[in-house]
């Protein structure tokens, strides 16, 4: 069999259904009193595949659903850790690494970002997991070239997690439905394993997936958040857009007007103060300079004070104890925030006129929605956190219609084959990394070092799932924190990874230098990207060809200096910088 290539075979499949535990075998009747399991395992496109849907007998309440393979692994072997969502840090990390978890003092406020949440999964040196998909680089010295590749084919019904366990030499494919109430069949594990070259596996599983590449264009645009944050008005963005169309170095690029919009997080079918003549008037005269206008929104979120959480108490989500469900605290948005229920009829008929108003009566073609993870913090009984985010986004892509969405804060999966654009990242940092939040181990954290390394970790999906939004570029001098060499190798991984390149700055006040700069980026947009390694720790190298030319671009994402070898060459980077080669 396929498996038996990388000495990998089924340890024990086990069912937790009420109090009573199964041990599952494929292609065999796995009939019990409560529950049938149809387990199969059969052979398909070059890998193997493994299915398990269950038939329960009465109503039951499943515990845990999970495949334990053995695969002993080499020590240089690495597993390639998928974060939660879209802020949620994603490399590829040793075997004896571990993945961090928030500090105690911070749960309380941002413990339901990422996977804090979500009980049962082991930390500590040689513990890692990964949601969705995984894969392996180095664990066959034959084929030194090949990943082992592991994907789920169905997160509709339910997210899965993908668990190494070095010490026994385990790995753990987890169906993510641990007590879901049972009424009906139900698919549940799905998921696919192959072996070969990296791209040749992401090309195969998003076949399996059935989705086609995206159809909108790689975008280009500004976007007022990480200049002016939520201190926007219709003067200041008015003064930004003609700024922008003045000098924008492509047609029919995007225009975003990001949070500060509305009069509370919330509160979105009408604009605050600071907008006197209102959203259509702006989307107007964005249009009216050939640009395309684009609005930000978070649709299952509502600041404490918002007028929606006043007079709608009934339409927030509830923790265990039935009190509003606190999804986070921002200080931008006065303290706490709270969930929306997604089931509540009433929310979605307000999201069907905040959509519609947006986008048919404002004009804006394109909404970039965010906190999309508040969705499904807490299922219903007969749902998982995969059916409620699947459902949301689905809902979500019938309101847009043609219009484009730019999801973000989503668990990625979920967003597959629906969102135009995709944040595959945390958000950029007007410094380097944000030495607080890194102390607090926020894997969702505001941190440029954070951000790339996602996006380096996550390049694969873009054109393949949807198009990746690395976040912005800084270029400015003024009122951020990055060196100039910081600000180059942002510009240069992103304009190369990501099929969207966003900024703040006011392109009108660049130095003939920097609007160099970025000219020279917009020219790697489109580039082939072969593959991306990561040869010593914050150390990239990415091999792209444009042209019919190969080239490749050493990245030092470290405070020091970095040496490497080059055809025998010994050079150095200083830190931060970057360098382009053309191959010989």
């Amino acid at each position: 069999m396929f498996l038996h290539r990388f000495a990998m075979h089924i340890r024990q499949t086990r069912l937790v259904a009420d109090n009573n535990t199964y041990l599952l075998n494929p292609g065999r009747p796995n009939s019990f009193e409560d529950i049938y399991a149809d387990f199969q395992q059969q052979e398909e496109s070059g890998g193997e595949r493994f299915s398990i849907f269950l038939h329960p007998k009465q109503d039951v309440t499943v515990r845990r659903l999970e495949i334990e393979f053995d695969l002993p692994l080499p020590s240089g072997a690495r597993f390639f850790a998928n974060g939660y969502q879209s802020w949620s840090e994603s490399r590829l990390m040793s075997l004896n690494d571990s993945i961090p978890r928030l500090r105690g003092i911070a749960r309380s406020r941002m413990g339901l970002y990422g996977d804090e949440h979500v009980p049962d999964i082991p930390h500590g040196a040689g513990y890692l997991h990964s949601w969705t998909y995984t894969y392996l680089s180095g664990f066959d010295a034959t084929h030194a070239s090949d990943v082992l590749f592991c994907g789920s084919l169905n997160e509709r019904t339910g997210f899965t997690i993908f668990l190494y366990d070095r010490p026994n030499g385990v790995l753990r494919v987890r169906k993510d439905m641990d007590g879901l109430r049972l009424q009906h069949s139900f698919p549940a594990l799905d998921f696919w394993i192959g072996q070969g070259s990296e791209q040749a596996m992401f090309d195969r599983y998003f076949q399996l997936l059935g989705i086609a590449p995206p159809s909108a264009a790689p975008a280009f645009g500004w976007t007022s958040w990480y200049r002016h944050f939520n201190h926007i008005s219709e003067e200041l963005v008015l003064r930004e857009l003609d700024a922008f169309a003045n000098t924008g170095p492509e047609p029919h690029a995007y225009f975003q007007i990001d949070d500060g919009w509305q009069n509370a997080t919330g509160d979105w079918l009408s604009s605050g103060a600071a907008f006197p003549k209102g959203m259509q008037y702006l989307a107007q005269q964005i249009h009216s300079r050939s640009l395309q206008p684009g609005l930000w929104l978070a649709p299952f979120v509502a600041e404490k004070h918002s007028e929606l959480v006043k007079q709608h108490p009934g339409w927030l989500l509830k923790d265990a104890k039935g009190r509003p469900l606190k999804a986070g605290w921002n200080p931008l948005w006065k303290g706490w925030y709270y969930a929306l229920d997604f089931y509540n009829n009433d929310v979605r008929n307000y999201l069907g006129g905040v959509f519609h108003m947006a986008l048919e009566k404002w004009g804006f073609e394109i909404l970039k929605l965010d906190f999309l993870f508040a969705a499904c913090l807490a299922p219903p009984p007969g749902k998982t956190r995969g059916q409620v985010m699947g459902e949301a986004m689905e809902f979500m892509r019938k309101l847009a219609g043609p219009k484009k969405i730019l999801a973000c804060g989503v668990p990625l999966g979920a967003a597959f084959g629906l969102a135009d654009y995709c944040r595959i990242g945390g958000d950029a940092h007007l410094h380097w990394e944000h030495r607080l939040l890194a102390f607090l181990r926020h894997r969702e954290r505001v941190s440029t070092l954070a951000s790339l390394r996602s996006t380096l970790g996550r390049w694969q999906l873009d054109g393949r799932a949807f198009h990746n939004d690395p976040d912005v570029f800084v270029l400015r001098s003024e009122r951020q924190h990055l060196s100039p060499a910081q600000q180059q190798l942002l510009l240069t991984i992103n304009a190369l990874l990501g099929g969207v390149l966003f900024t703040s700055d006011d392109l009108s006040k660049y130095t003939p230098e920097q609007t160099a700069e970025l000219e020279a980026a917009l020219e790697l947009r489109g580039s082939r990207v072969a593959g991306v390694s990561e040869p010593a720790p914050d150390f990239y190298v990415i091999a792209f060809e444009q042209n019919n030319t190969a080239y490749t671009v050493y990245c030092n994402l470290n405070g020091r200096e970095q040496t490497f070898a080059v055809g025998g060459e010994t050079l150095q980077l200083a830190a931060y910088e970057h360098l382009i080669l053309r191959k010989q």
